[in-house]
């Protein structure tokens, strides 16, 4: 039997998750410092006001809308019209995830063999998304100054991987584990670069709304852009309900590229048909109560950073800067008495993940912020960093 070269993928587990595994069926209790469900950390959802739109009679109604129902369209106008930024609703595509908007854009903007460049270090979800569509990835790196400054894209080397099928830039603001935001004069040579060269922005913005205090940021979606950008977001983080899958594109740039992507798109969801009507039916719900979690989840950040720095006083580790979303991201020992720190870690019954999971270097490993408090204390105080 022939199966497809886009799914030749190594399926077995990799030597850390083994591990894991391994422990946890020897009935150990592990204090896992890595989760980052928001529906599994202990938040106060109200159940029966999430739950109630979807019980209404027009989710029983089904229209084909390519794009996605028009009220649920301008509830994630409005969304956008609080950050400042005015988005049309026939700029907007719904889409069940941001994965799937990822391989709209994909499919939009690549013929097979096209090439799409992606910050390292990144969340590696992007790598199975390209393969399946036919895409070839192509890194830029992100670049870390120990001394107050904290990341930064280095744009002369992104400029540089920039070739003749480069067909789109993709940005995460705020990145996935590093928390900085594109600042704007990274946003302002980026826009001038794929103006120049006829290329498009995809922003992905799912954690915008988790900035740390005093930090400046601002949407993609905010301001006429010069170029063509696509801005990515959903329920997943915005409203803490990644179960809900919905999510959404929105379009910026000039008026007539945006106009001929949009007819183009349609086609796209129209021939996928993704979204189911009960979810479009709440997202207007979703998105004007989406403050009840987000404040949770921001008190939970902010604490859980407050108790992390204080564990790594005059310890052995260094939690490297950030500026927004869910990942902490900590500068280690590389070994513990012979061992990779994460498996040192392991050993004291605490999951961390390892830095290279997201292409960071040895020494680095990567923590999640939403993680219950007393489990966080717990975890923090058992780590081999002392």
């Amino acid at each position: 039997m022939h199966f497809s070269n886009r799914t030749n993928w190594e399926l077995g587990q990799n030597e850390f998750a083994t591990a894991v595994e391994a422990v946890k069926s020897s009935g150990c209790e592990l204090l896992d410092l890595t989760v980052s469900n928001p529906t599994v950390c202990g938040f106060d959802y109200d159940a029966a006001d999430l739950l109630a739109p979807l019980s209404e009679i027009a989710a029983m109604q089904y229209a084909a809308e390519p794009l996605g129902r028009l009220a649920a369209r301008e509830a994630v106008r409005r969304y956008y019209s609080d950050a400042d930024a005015g988005v049309a609703v026939d700029r907007v595509c719904l889409t069940t995830s941001t994965s799937e908007a990822y391989s709209f854009l994909f499919r939009l903007l690549c013929d097979a063999g096209d090439e799409v460049l992606i910050a390292r270090p990144s969340y590696p979800l992007f790598d199975y998304i390209a393969r399946l569509d036919d895409v070839k990835l192509q890194e830029y790196p992100l670049l870390y100054d120990p001394n107050g400054a904290g990341w930064a894209i280095d744009l002369h080397e992104l400029e540089a991987t920039i070739s003749a099928k480069t067909r789109a830039i993709v940005i995460v603001h705020p990145n996935n584990p590093t928390g900085n935001f594109a600042s704007g004069a990274e946003r302002a040579a980026l826009t001038q670069m794929c103006a120049e060269r006829g290329i498009a922005l995809i922003v992905d913005e799912v954690f915008l709304d988790y900035a740390l205090d005093g930090t400046q940021h601002r949407s993609f979606a905010a301001g006429k852009m010069p170029t063509l950008c696509f801005v990515l977001s959903g329920t997943s983080k915005v409203c803490g309900l990644p179960q809900m899958k919905a999510s959404w594109i929105a379009a910026n740039g000039p008026e007539e590229l945006v106009h001929t992507a949009m007819q183009r798109l349609e086609v796209i969801a129209d021939t996928f048909l993704s979204m189911n009507a009960p979810v479009q039916q709440a997202l207007p719900h979703w998105l004007a109560n989406c403050d009840r979690i987000q404040t949770q989840i921001r008190e939970r950040i902010h604490v859980n950073l407050e108790v992390l720095d204080e564990r790594l006083c005059g310890s052995s580790a260094q939690r490297l800067a950030m500026q927004g979303g869910w990942t902490a991201i900590l500068r280690v020992p590389r070994e513990i008495d012979g061992k990779k720190f994460a498996f040192a870690a392991l050993e004291r019954d605490v999951i961390v993940q390892p830095g290279e999971f997201y292409g960071l270097p040895e020494g680095r490993v990567v923590l999640s912020l939403l993680t219950p408090p007393q489990t966080w204390r717990d975890g923090l105080a058992k780590l081999p960093v002392d």
